[in-house]
């Protein structure tokens, strides 16, 4: 998930096919963020953004 919009919904789509959970995928940011530094933060908000979007649609 390094800074690529595309790569970050493609694996975000699967990781919510796979049925990772909230807790777990913010566990990767966390991750994320301590390896790429806050130059990843923008990235990591735009991907919560798009998580809470998928969650939406399986309302």
């Amino acid at each position: 998930m390094l800074r690529c919009d595309d790569c970050i919904k493609y694996h975000l789509g699967k990781s919510h096919e796979l049925g990772v959970t909230t807790e777990q995928l913010y566990e990767v940011f966390a991750v994320a963020n301590i390896v790429g530094g806050t130059i990843v933060i923008p990235h990591t908000r735009r991907a919560a953004e798009y998580r809470e979007e998928l969650q939406n649609q399986a309302i």
